[in-house]
C-alpha cells in the first residue's frame, strides 16, 4: 500500500502547486498591463517561489512515510524483522511495477499531446493543435506529466530510502530478536515440571505428583 499512498500524495502535490501557479499567472495578467504585448514585466520570482515552496512543504508527508514506515513495522511489538522483510519485499515489487506503469503511461500521454503538432489522423480526418482532440490530449497530459516527471521516478527513491532505513536498524532488530530468544530459552530451562513419585501401600500402588 505504501507506493500507492506515496504516489497519490505526490500527484496531489503537483496538482495543488500547478493550480496555485495558474492563479498567480491569472492575477499578474489582470494587474500588470502589457505582459502579452511585451511592454510589462511579469513577476517571475513569485512563480518560482510557488514551485520552491510546494516542492519542500508538500513532499514532507510522503518523505516522512518512507522513513517512518520501516521503523514502525520493525519495532512494533508482534512484528519485528520478519514482518519488515515481508514489507520491503511487497513494497519493492509493487513500487517497481508502479514506477514502470507511471513512466510509460505518462510518456504516452505526453507524446499523444505532442503528436498533434504534425497532425493526427482520427477516423480518416487530420487534427492539429487547438482542435477538440488536441484539447482532450492536453487534459490527459495534466495527469501524464506528474506520472512521468514526479510520481514515477520517485518510486526509485522510495524503495531505496525504505531499504536504507531498514539496513540501518537491522543490527538493533537482530539484538532485540536474540535477546527475546535467550529470555525464552532461560524461562523454558527454569520451568518447574511435575515429577511422578510412586508410593506403595497395602492395597495398591499410589502415584503422587510433586
Amino acid at each position: 500500500m505504501i507506493p500507492f499512498i506515496f504516489s497519490s500524495l505526490a500527484i496531489r502535490a503537483v496538482g495543488e502547486a500547478a493550480m496555485a501557479m495558474v492563479q498567480e499567472v491569472r492575477r499578474q495578467f489582470k494587474t500588470i498591463p502589457g505582459i502579452m504585448e511585451g511592454t510589462g514585466k511579469p513577476e517571475y520570482d513569485k512563480c518560482v517561489a510557488i514551485s520552491t515552496d510546494a516542492s519542500i512543504k508538500k513532499m514532507m508527508l510522503p518523505g516522512a512515510i518512507a522513513i517512518i514506515s520501516p521503523l514502525i513495522i520493525g519495532f512494533m511489538p508482534g512484528l519485528g524483522a520478519e514482518a519488515l522483510g515481508g514489507f520491503l519485499a511487497g513494497a519493492t515489487v509493487s513500487g517497481v511495477l508502479m514506477g514502470m506503469f507511471q513512466n510509460n503511461a505518462g510518456g504516452a500521454w505526453d507524446n499523444a499531446k505532442k503528436s498533434f503538432e504534425k497532425g493526427v489522423e482520427i477516423n480518416g480526418e487530420i487534427y492539429y493543435k487547438k482542435s477538440e482532440p488536441h484539447k482532450a490530449s492536453v487534459t490527459g497530459d495534466t495527469v501524464g506529466d506528474p506520472f512521468k516527471d514526479t510520481s514515477g521516478p520517485s518510486m526509485n527513491i522510495l524503495i531505496k530510502l525504505m531499504s536504507i532505513v531498514s539496513l540501518v536498524i537491522a543490527p538493533t532488530l537482530a539484538q532485540i530478536s536474540n535477546a527475546k530468544k535467550s529470555d525464552a530459552a532461560v524461562s523454558q530451562k527454569n520451568e518447574i515440571k511435575p515429577v511422578a513419585v510412586v508410593t506403595k501401600s497395602n492395597s495398591a500402588n499410589t502415584v503422587q505428583y510433586k
